[in-house]
């Protein structure tokens, strides 16, 4: 998952038309990606460039977005037994993958099994047992009460061809260069700069009147926020400048901003696992922690866009109801307090040195954060950051890199910090964040890919309670609201994830040559282009403009 992209950019405004990016049909998209594409279209692959939702399908679409019903997909129904603990799924009848082979309830049998074998696939730590009853029916079974599942089962595996995946020798680190899959695109061409997804002419759904999808790389921000100028793009989610006047500034373009990624410094936190370094001290982080300047912050890298968090990862607002009371801070100061920090550092033993950075046991407080090259909101931020740690004595160094890079360290936990983002789940939810983010089936040991909890954080209260929540109807707040209570205090005592602010994610979009874009009024999907499988319900929309 990329980090989200909704801060400043530099340089002036442009007038561009919305026209000139290409045939009518052909949506031009930028992810924010900066170098080479590294061709691998595995979803299930941490450096996966695309292919979830538009080339691999789930059975259902859940939209983060707004609470609904779910949108079959590879699915048409699902159910629970009156215990909860198995979930039977009946699969679209007349699909076939991208090569011709049917697809049946053999292959998401297939695919389910895959995940649980799989530890560094299994991000939702899935650990259901598969039986297919015939070709459009298949039940799965769990030991105890496992409502919670549903979404992501559903809404967030990716089902993949038996009659191809199951000569992988290792799925979770095959490059998967040539995709088949039953979405609706297919690859196109290929090539380092820019590739094409093109309209499956056999999807099941109906060939889409996108004909081609280009996915581009530029620079970083600043070119992305360029080549909207010049009406290169039709699609982004990322800074621009004067990021409120977009209509004004970019004719036939507009915008949409939604708030739903949280912010934080991921740091590498547990020695047991091989982390090393200032950061795996509860002490530091938490020093980092009040040392931030959350308002400079949000008004240099993000021009006021992003908003408060909770330092227990529910969201404010959506969450308001299970934030809990035992937390210290219910949400986490936007002004910083550099005494409450120095008291910290102190009270653990460090001791500031000549040069006003602390030190303890002969090792400096000096780290690094690893950002991505071009991605200029996120390292204006981390470069205010340096300027506002060092005022509490802490060191901090930024360490820029391609994506690929980037996205590999933070897998195999070679940092001491990551500026990313924490990402939700399939639903509404706040489970599902800390499921895949908290739980310590999740991780790995430094060295080993984690995916997704890539901070090694392994808890033995946090674990439980998650998987007792696993177990309770959601309906029933009052039950789950003491695991809800013991997860957030956990967190913010812990803190293996830093929280800096909920990112206001605002997408530009060419209005001028495509229509059904999402809306305020008609929020149908998360509006940004590197969420999946969000963007392809969003290409199923599109039309191009003045089209049939």
């Amino acid at each position: 998952m990329a980090m989200l992209a909704a801060g400043c950019g530099s340089g002036g405004n442009g007038g561009g038309g919305g026209g000139n990016s290409g045939p009518a049909d052909t949506l031009v998209a930028y992810t924010g990606q900066a170098g080479d594409y590294q061709r691998n279209f595995n979803p299930y692959a941490p450096t996966m460039i695309e292919g979830p939702g538009n080339i691999f399908e789930p059975l259902f679409f859940y939209n983060v977005a707004r609470d609904g019903e779910p949108t079959p997909r590879l699915a048409t129904e699902f159910s629970w037994n009156d215990s909860g603990t198995e979930l039977s799924i009946t699969t679209r009848e007349n699909v076939t993958w991208s090569d011709g082979e049917p697809f049946t309830a053999h292959d998401v049998a297939f695919t389910f099994d895959m995940v649980r074998a799989n530890q560094t696939m299994n991000a939702i730590g899935f650990e259901g047992e598969s039986e297919v009853i015939d070709d459009t029916h298949l039940v799965v079974r769990y030991p105890q009460p496992a409502y919670l599942e549903a979404p992501s089962v559903l809404g967030k595996l990716w089902i993949v061809p038996e009659h191809i995946w199951g000569a992988f020798e290792d799925p979770a680190q095959n490059t998967v260069q040539e995709p088949v899959g039953t979405g609706p695109f297919v690859l196109g061409d290929f090539k380092p700069q820019a590739f094409t997804l093109s309209a499956n002419p056999t999807y099941w759904g109906g060939e889409p009147a996108v004909k081609n999808i280009r996915f581009v790389s530029l620079s970083g921000n600043q070119a992305g926020a360029d080549a909207l100028a010049a009406g290169q793009i039709d699609f982004q989610t990322g800074p621009v400048p004067d990021i409120h006047n977009i209509e004004k500034n970019y004719p036939g373009y507009e915008g949409i901003t939604a708030h739903i990624f949280q912010i934080a410094l991921f740091t590498c936190s547990d020695t047991a696992l091989g982390c090393s370094g200032p950061q795996t001290d509860p002490a530091v982080r938490h020093a980092i922690y009040h040392a931030i300047d959350r308002t400079q912050i949000n008004t240099l890298a993000y021009q006021d866009t992003a908003a408060e968090i909770s330092p227990g990862f529910a969201l404010p607002g959506r969450d308001d109801a299970v934030i809990s009371d035992g937390l210290t801070d219910r949400i986490a100061p936007m002004e910083p307090d550099t005494a409450r920090a120095e008291q910290v550092l102190t009270g653990a033993g460090w001791a500031k040195g000549g040069d006003g950075i602390y030190a303890k046991d002969g090792e400096k407080l000096s780290l690094s954060v690893r950002v991505v090259s071009g991605w200029t909101d996120v390292i204006t931020a981390a470069d205010t950051m340096t300027q506002q740690l060092k005022a509490a004595g802490i060191e901090l160094t930024v360490q820029q890199s391609s994506w690929n890079e980037w996205s590999d360290a933070r897998g195999r936990g070679d940092f001491e910090l990551v500026f990313d983002s924490l990402y939700p789940g399939p639903a509404p939810d706040p489970y599902y964040t800390y499921n895949y983010f908290f739980h310590g089936d999740n991780t790995a040991p430094a060295g080993e890919v984690a995916n997704p909890n890539f901070a090694r954080y392994d808890n033995p209260e946090v674990n439980a309670a998650l998987d007792a929540l696993q177990q309770i109807d959601p309906e029933d707040t009052a039950a789950r609201q003491p695991h809800f209570d013991t997860i957030q205090t956990r967190l913010e005592a812990d803190m293996p994830y830093i929280p800096v602010l909920i990112g206001g994610t605002t997408s530009e979009y060419n209005a001028r040559k495509f229509t059904g874009w999402p809306s305020e009024d008609d929020l149908y999907a998360f509006p940004a282009v590197w969420q999946r499988p969000d963007n392809s319900q969003i290409y199923l929309n599109l039309k191009p403009a003045g089209g049939e």
